[in-house]
């Protein structure tokens, strides 16, 4: 074996033990750790898995691509953050099990979408307003409470359709036990109902082909998790 590839089999070696290490960093992280340790691990995650170039075009910061990122981040860390509520509310398995892939799920896919925008070299944020990627394409969200085109106002926190409001997250903080299941799984659906049109229309419209089937597999996975919860509420004598 030459120089040259004995150095190529240390460096992947290097880059899978490092990737191991992480990937049981954040899963002790995800049981006892906090918000802000999940979400600064898996951004560091994101980067590492990175591969040092892409064939693909880099978007605009303007483009659907680069807005999807920007605003399912945003929309992912809402989510994220209602698990980690639930998660010290309440002992039932099966919901802390949710709240679970659900951390593990969504703060993966927001590393994803940061560390896109870190290799893109564009902003994490926008002056724009939330959505105006979407070209007033909302197919779908024409039966979200609020929504009427782009007409969807930001107010207590919700700052796009499906998520929760502060009052909302406040309720939940309060709760103990089977109404914090209850709650936790009806806001969650709400949340997925917005999330999933969002995604549908940038793997509709999105130029490159890593947030299409990112976006897709969103709307995949968190329409089988709709599904779920529905039957999660039916036990405890609730509706979605």
């Amino acid at each position: 074996m030459s120089d040259d590839e004995s150095h190529e089999y240390e460096s992947h070696d290097y880059e899978a033990d490092t990737g191991d290490r992480h990937t049981r960093r954040l899963s002790r992280l995800l049981i006892g750790g906090s918000l802000a340790a999940v979400l600064a691990a898996v951004t560091v995650f994101a980067a590492l898995m990175w591969p040092s170039s892409s064939a693909a075009a880099v978007p605009r910061k303007d483009s659907v691509d680069a807005g999807f990122a920007r605003d399912m981040a945003v929309h992912h860390q809402q989510a994220v953050e209602l698990s980690f509520i639930v998660r010290d509310r309440t002992d039932d398995e099966d919901v802390r099990r949710l709240a679970y892939d659900v951390i593990n799920t969504q703060a993966n896919q927001r590393g994803m979408l940061l560390g896109w925008l870190d290799v893109w070299g564009l902003p994490k944020s926008s002056q724009q307003p939330y959505m105006s990627w979407m070209d007033h394409d909302m197919s779908g969200m024409e039966g979200m409470d609020g929504m009427k085109g782009m007409d969807y106002k930001a107010h207590d926190g919700s700052l796009m359709p499906g998520m929760a409001t502060n009052r909302q997250m406040d309720q939940l903080r309060r709760a103990k036990g089977k109404a914090a299941e209850i709650l936790y799984l009806q806001l969650l659906t709400a949340h997925h109902k917005g999330g999933i049109a969002m995604s549908e229309s940038a793997a509709g419209m999105a130029k490159t082909e890593e947030v299409r089937r990112l976006a897709q597999g969103m709307v995949e996975g968190q329409q089988a998790e709709i599904q779920l919860m529905a039957d999660m509420l039916k036990a405890r004598g609730a509706k979605a």
